[in-house]
Formats: structure tokens, sequence, C-alpha cells
């Protein structure tokens, strides 16, 4: 038996359209699953169709993750792309506000907990809904280092993430004896879009790249095998865990 074998699985990923969300599709793929993207703007089927290229099973699904009703109306499309039957959802979309803390807008506040925290909670919560049904399932949600430490100038974000490291535990103490194993990931720091201004910083890229002891940034490519771990019968008996992949940052 091969642990780490997806075929026939069934998986949602939010934000699969860029950025590690590529990389965790593309790993989801590869194992064999069948894949339904959500994200926020048409380049979702621009995507979907890229991974069809390559001859994997991928779909798109416009989804505004700020608004509830919408992200109900498009789980519930993205249910019925997959044949009704959800095994491995993947939240991995999130945006980013940066301003000094006491600077910070309120509005900005509210964007980012609403995408990066209460729009995670809500897929967790429909998606749970159907694994229970069905038996158990799989769920990943993406934390951060900052589910560790605070970060600079990005109180929002770094609120959300521990949010999110503390709701994967919440969720994984009533749900993991039904079935479902719910993980984080916590990627380190990775050259995304969402880490411009960072890589920028000739300070901060300096004094960041000092303390990875693997010597570079990470990248999409980084975060597939931790996917499809996650994902598979590999990790049947892990749940409730936050798990960096920061190319041995936190330990150093």
């Amino acid at each position: 038996m091969n642990l780490f074998d997806l075929n026939g699985k069934k998986a949602l990923v939010t934000g699969g359209n860029r950025g590690l969300g590529v990389g965790m599709v593309e790993g989801l793929c590869e194992a064999g699953a069948a894949v339904v993207i959500l994200a926020s703007s048409d380049s979702v089927f621009v995507a979907a169709k890229e991974f069809c290229d390559k001859g994997f099973d991928v779909k798109g699904v416009k989804c505004d993750l700020s608004d509830e009703k919408s992200i109900e109306e498009s789980f519930k499309e993205a249910l019925g792309l997959l044949g009704g039957k959800i095994d491995i959802l993947v939240n991995n979309a999130g945006i980013q506000r940066r301003n000094k803390c006491e600077d910070f807008l309120m509005s900005d506040w509210d964007d980012v907990l609403n995408v990066d925290l209460r729009a995670v909670f809500k897929m967790c919560q429909l998606a749970g809904r159907e694994m229970i049904e069905n038996g158990g399932g799989k769920i990943i949600n993406l934390a951060s280092m900052l589910s560790f430490f605070g970060g600079f100038t990005v109180p929002a974000y770094a609120a959300a993430k521990g949010g999110v490291a503390q709701l994967t535990k919440a969720l994984s103490n009533e749900w993991a004896s039904k079935g479902i194993s719910v993980n984080a990931i916590a990627p380190g720091y990775m050259a995304t879009e969402m880490n411009t201004k960072l890589i920028e910083d000739e300070k901060r890229n300096a004094d960041i790249l000092a303390r990875i002891p693997v010597g570079r940034w990470g990248n999409s490519d980084d975060v597939k095998g931790i996917t499809v771990f996650l994902a598979s019968k590999a990790s049947d008996y892990l749940s409730g865990a936050i798990i960096p992949v920061d190319g041995g940052y936190l330990g150093k």
C-alpha cells in the first residue's frame, strides 16, 4: 500500500491559483487527487486550465472569501464539481496589510481577519459537516511563522495566524474522533508576492537569510511534500499539529 496515494480523493484548495497554493495543488494532483481551486479573481480559471493542460483534474470556482454568502455558494458549487464529496480541504488563501501598529487602520484589520481567520473557520465548518457525514477527511490550514511570534507592522496578520493555530487545535479536539485530521502548515519565509516588500528591504532580507540554516527563502515546491503527507493516510494519527516548513528558521 502506498501511504501517500491520493487517487480517487477529492480536494478543495483556496488560493490555489498563485503563490504557495500552486505548489499545494500540483502536489495533490501528482499524488492522484482531483482538485477544485477557489480564488477571488478570474485568474482562478486561467490557473485551472494551466493545470489541466499538464494532465491534471483541476477546476476553478470564483469566490469572495470576505463574504459569507459567497463562501457558502462557492463551496456548494465546488462540492458539485467534486461529485458531491470532499476528502481534503486546504485553507491557503490569505491577504496582507502593512502599517505601524499606531497607524494601522481598523478597516485593514477587519479585511485581514475576515479573510485570514473568519473565512478559514467558515470553510472548515462547511467541509467538516460533509466529512462527518462521510466518515472522515483531512483539513489543512495555513498558519505562519507569525503563529509563533509577532512580526513587525502586521498586527492583523499576526492575530489572524495566531488564531488559525488555535482554531486548528480546537477543531482537532472535536473532530479527530470522527475521522477528521485537522493540522496546519506554518510556512517560513517564502518568496511569494505577499513577501515582495520584505525581499526588497535589503536589511530585513539579510537578517532573515542569516537566520535560515538552509540559506535561502522557500518556494511553492517546498510545501508539496508536507501537503501530500497531511492529505494522505500517512498522517492518519496526526491531528492538531502546527508544522513549521521553514528551512530551520525556528530552530536557530
